[in-house]
This record gives structure tokens, sequence and C-alpha cells, in this order.
């Protein structure tokens, strides 16, 4: 593959294409967030100002690109790209407070500067983990390509982060589904104090693109037309369906990685040489060459500017710093459920055919993706081959590959890909082969997936379904319980069904929720338990749990697979006369404290139990609030009781060993004759 480099200036008339209105607006557009970061270094030193990331020498990039794109394009900027966002028009008195930590900002003040979006204006900003929105771009490309619009998406990082996994997953899918992205590699020769020959062994990083079966350009980042001519080409071609584009332009960061980290490891030499090729003022000599504008505009242009920006900064810094109740900070967690609880009706129940474990899942997602043309579903092997558990055997000649998607092996770009396709307007779900897994996606669930509403405000309707547990002689690989990594991550709603029945429900209510969800379903259940599921839609509420077996004399808290073993028990002990009640939590997060409080109360007895391994499981945290709310009415101390500390064993006696299933008798009887 030819590798196409950006024309040099000399190459053709430098301004062949624009009009002089134009070039005066690129002008306008390129020196007002120069103006802007140039204030905050000065309110930085006056200590009005406590952080600042600066883009000063990079400002040819963010404004050629969003000037070269459409305004309904996606962009996903990084912290050196404040001409993305004035370039989209946002409005300034809200942008200042945001940068300046201001009630009024786009976050609430709960995140800074450049971390956060605006759906109408087309921009998702950064989090802290660098390459982590290059997945997030797929998605939204995905999700332009699906309704054929034409829409693009371009997202920025920096040279360091071509090393991050999420920066190869990302490229790759987007080849290999031809999406209309733009990943735009802002090259400035460090990553913080690391320079780019320690980073990477190839020549140029647009070499890159060629192994990912993509255009890799090479342009001069401080060359403003030039990378505006870069972009406009490259969003053509992907909006006629030839796929992604990687763009490298190179620059060179002047200041610090930020202010406190300032310059001393950067050769004296390399700045000057770079200072010499500032991309404000070159676009300067070039509009004054050509005759465009002229030493008199340039200054009306600065005075201007100046005064609007001082009465900005006075704005917003007279403006309060944020303040919030807690019950508001909690109460924007979660964005409010669009999920209205509907039971089966009596026809639905009476008529209710008995299914597997398995195909109560396979029927709701069914049900799922006939009732909103906007699920997508994206795993590994889901589609022809129906996944490895055949939960989606058949969708594939029902929905199409369009919505049935065969993802690489990328659980953190599905994942990403997931979170844009749900700002992108749809309602995805993301299907983990294994529940052990995740760990690959877990930056994406705990970082972008969850704290993106809390952040600025944005729904995230992504479904991850986790198939987890042992007892199927799978190993320390196949076989954990991931719950209790999830459960004290903030945004995050975690279901853990334990019937065929709530399979079902549970999973419909997750696509109707409008909050990311993770689903968990136990691997042993799939083919082992039945029962009477419902044909056709019915949906079960969130946070409520189920008395699975009504009792007396002590109360089982579990859920899962856990709701098997507690009714296996309760039957044991029903011969002798001792009830116990079961009550299957079937959410985790929210979880129904009042029913278990309430059935503690009535029983005087508890017993939290979950195949996790013990320390650390989620069951500590019933136990501690069953501890402090039924306290008075407790007549023996909470029992606890889960796996081993351990791996899961592969051989079956070492994993029936490790499983609590074995010990939850003896843990009973010891209850009860407290």
């Amino acid at each position: 593959m030819n590798h196409p480099r950006a024309a040099s200036p000399e190459a053709e008339n430098p301004i062949e294409g624009f009009t002089p209105e134009q070039l005066r607006q690129l002008y306008r557009s390129v020196l007002l967030p120069r103006m802007i970061e140039e204030k905050m270094l000065v309110l930085l030193r006056q200590g009005r100002l406590a952080k600042w990331f600066s883009g000063i020498g990079q400002e040819a990039i963010a404004t050629g690109v969003v000037t070269a794109l459409g305004p309904r394009d996606f962009i996903l900027p990084m912290h050196r790209n404040l001409g993305v966002f004035t370039g989209r028009d946002l409005d300034l008195p809200r942008l200042f407070r945001q940068l300046l930590g201001r009630e009024g900002g786009f976050t609430k003040g709960r995140d800074r500067t450049f971390h956060f979006g605006h759906l109408e204006k087309g921009i998702v900003g950064m989090i802290s983990h660098l390459g982590a929105m290059l997945p997030v771009a797929c998605g939204m490309a995905l999700a332009a390509q699906l309704r054929g619009r034409g829409r693009v998406a371009a997202a920025f990082t920096g040279d360091g982060a071509t090393s991050e996994g999420d920066f190869h997953e990302a490229l790759n899918l987007a080849a290999v589904w031809k999406l209309p992205v733009l990943f735009i590699v802002e090259n400035n020769q460090y990553g913080l104090s690391t320079p780019a020959h320690e980073q990477y062994a190839c020549r140029q990083l647009a070499d890159r693109g060629i192994g990912y079966g993509m255009p890799g350009v090479r342009v001069d980042g401080n060359e403003l037309l030039a990378v505006h001519r870069a972009v406009r080409d490259a969003a053509e071609r992907a909006r006629q369906g030839d796929g992604p584009s990687l763009l490298e332009f190179e620059t060179f960061r002047m200041r610090g990685h930020e202010e406190a980290s300032g310059t001393d490891y950067v050769p004296k030499a390399l700045l000057e040489e770079w200072a010499r090729r500032d991309p404000v003022t070159r676009y300067e000599m070039l509009l004054r060459e050509q005759g465009v504008l002229g030493q008199g505009d340039f200054e009306t242009i600065r005075a201007a500017y100046k005064t609007r920006i001082d009465a900005l900064v006075e704005d917003a810094l007279t403006a309060p710093e944020p303040r919030a109740s807690v019950e508001e900070k909690i109460a924007d967690v979660f964005a409010p459920s669009l999920l209205v609880p509907r039971a089966p009706d009596a026809e639905q129940e009476e008529r209710a055919p008995e299914r597997r474990y398995v195909d109560a899942i396979s029927d709701g997602l069914r049900t799922a993706m006939r009732r909103d043309e906007r699920v997508v579903l994206l795993g590994q092997d889901i589609a022809e081959y129906g996944g490895v558990f055949k939960v989606t055997a058949g969708f594939v000649e029902e929905f199409g590959k369009a919505r049935v998607r065969n993802t690489p092996i990328i659980e953190s770009g599905a994942i990403g890909a997931a979170l844009g396709l749900a700002l992108g307007g749809y309602v995805p779900m993301v299907e983990m082969q294994f529940g052990d897994f995740i760990t690959c996606g877990f930056n994406q669930i705990v970082n972008n997936l969850a704290k993106t509403h809390w952040r600025w405000g944005a729904r995230i309707p992504v479904v991850i379904r986790v198939p987890v547990g042992g007892g199927v002689g799978a190993g320390p690989f196949h076989s954990q319980n991931v719950e209790s990594w999830f459960t004290s991550v903030a945004g995050l709603k975690v279901l853990a069904p334990a019937t065929p029945h709530d399979a079902k429900g549970l999973l419909i209510s997750a696509f109707e929720d409008g909050n990311p969800v993770l689903y968990l379903e136990h691997k042993f259940l799939y083919r082992s338990a039945k029962g009477r599921v419902p044909d056709g839609y019915y949906a079960l509420p969130i946070g409520r749990a189920r008395r699975a077996r009504e009792g007396r004399h002590a109360t089982i808290v579990t859920y899962g697979i856990g709701v098997t073993w507690a009714l296996a028990a309760a039957e044991a002990f029903a011969g002798d006369g001792r009830e116990i009640e079961v009550l299957d939590l079937r959410s985790l997060m929210p979880w129904d404290v009042q029913a278990v409080v309430d059935s503690v109360r009535k029983t005087g007895r508890c017993l939290v139990l979950h195949e996790a391994p013990l320390t650390g499981g989620f069951g500590g945290e019933v136990a501690a609030v069953v501890g402090r709310e039924a306290f008075e009415w407790l007549d023996a101390p909470i029992a606890r009781l889960g796996a081993l500390d351990t791996p899961v064993p592969f051989a079956k006696a070492l994993e029936a060993l490790h499983s609590p299933k074995g010990r939850l008798l003896p843990a009973l009887r010891e209850l009860l004759a407290y």
C-alpha cells in the first residue's frame, strides 16, 4: 500500500480553494483559543487558576479539524484542543465557568476543563485515561453508519497514547467495519517528559495505518491550511464508505504537560526551532503576504478578543463555586430510569411454557430487539455461531448482521464502542464471552460507562451480559464471580437472576432502564435450571428482591446460583419443623434493603450466601446493613458464607472444596443452634 502524504505548502498555491473571507474566519478561529490560553497562563501566575494543560503551539490542528468537518460530525477532543470547543460555538460564558471551575459550567463542578460532552454540538470530551475515547468514536461512527446520514467521527489522541491498547483495538475495529472515523494523532514529540523516539520504533506513526488497512497520512500540524485540507479529504473518503484514516499531525508542545511540569527536559534549541514554526505566526505571515489581512487588521482583531476574553473571565470568576446537596449528587449518579415494570398478566402466566435458563435469556433478548430497533448486539462469535453458549443462535437470520455483530477479540474496544453507540442514540448490548474476560474492559466500564451521566448528564443505555460462576469444571479463568468488582462503582446497575422467569424479565428491564447495566448470568444454570417463562413482553422491577421461600426461623439472603443451594438446604431442614426463609436479591445494585431487613426482623437470624470468595464479597455489605438496621431483632450473630479465598480450581473435587455449597448445611445448623 502506498503511504500518502499531504502536499507541502510549496507544492501548490497555499490559499487555493479558500475565499478571502474564509481565510479571515480561519484566522479568527485559530487566534481565539491562543488568546484564551494566554489569559489562562496569566491567571495561573496570579494564583486565580490552579491547573492548566496548555495547547499553545498546537492550535492549528484543533482549528483545522473543526473547520474542515461539518457541524453535525462528531469530534472527540483531548485536553489541548480548546479550539474544538470554541470552533463549535459553545456558549462562551458557560465554557469559561467550566474552565475556571465555577457554578454554571458543563459538569456542575464535578470534572475539570474539557472532560465533558455536548451532544447537540457533536462533542464528546475525554476522560483522563488516554486512548479510552478512541473506541467510543468507533461506536459513534457506527451509529452514523447504521442511520446512513454521512456523519463522521474525528477522535484526537497524542503520540504517547498510541501505545495504549485502546488505540489498537479502535483502529482495528474501525478498519474491519469500514467505519467513518478519522484518528487524529497530535504528535507533539513528547509524552509528558518521554521523547517520541523512546515510545515507538516505527519511523512515523502514520505508518501504522498500513498495518490496519487504512491510509496513514503525515501532515505538518503547524500549517493550518494543510491540516484543514487533510481532514477534509479524509472526511470525504469516509463519507463515501471507504472507511477510516489515520492522520498524524506533526507539532510540538511548547509548554509543560501541565504548567507545573515545566519544560526543563526539553533541549533549548528544540524549543527555539519550534517557536519559529508557531502556527499562529505562520498563518499571520501567509495572510500578510497574500494581502488578505494587514497589521492593523491583526491588531483590531486581537484588541476585540482581549476585551471579550477579559469580560468572560471576570464574569466566571465572580460566579459562585459549585454547590450541591448530598441528595442532588446521589440523585445524579443514574439517569432517571425509563423502566415501567409490567408483570406478566394472568393469561401469560397460565400459558407459560417451561424453558431453560439459557432459553429464557435468549427469549428476553429477542423480545427487546423486536420492541426496539435501536437495540444492537456486539460480541465475539455471537452472529452465525450464536455465541459460545448459543444464546444468540438464529438471531442473524431474524435481525441481520447490522444488529448482531461479531467483534474482534477486543473487550475494551467493544465496550467503548457500545458507549459510543449509546451516545449516538442506540441501545447496545455487549456479550462477554466469559465473565472473567471483563477485566480487559474494566476501564471502559468503571471510568467511562459508569461516570458519564454523573459528569455531564448524557444517558448511557448499555447492557453488558456477563456469564459467571463455577460448577462446570472450567478452572480459574472461566469460573469467577465478578460482582464485587463492580458493586462499589457508582453509576452501574448490577443484576443477578436466579430463575428462568426472572432471567427474561430482568434482561428486558435492563434494556428498558436507560443506564449501564451489568447482567450476570450463571453458566451452571444455563441448562440445569428450568421453569415456567411467559411468552411475550414483561419487565420486572430493578432493585426489588423476591421471597423464594417463606420461613420463620432464619433467613438466607442470596442471589444467582446461591438461590438453588438455599432452597435445597431449606427443604432439608423442613422435615424437622425448622422453616428457613430464602430471599433472592435478584438486583445487587441497587439492592432491596427493606425486604432484607423486614425478613430478618421476622426470623431473627440471617445467613448471607454467595458463590464468590468470602473476603471482600458483596455479602459483607448486606451483613453490615443488616447489623445496623435489624440489630435489636437479631437472636444470633449474622453468618456469612462464601467460597474459599483462593482462585477457582479446575479438578471437580477441588472445586467442590472451594465452593460454599458443601458448607451450607453445617453453617445453617450452627446459626440455628446459637
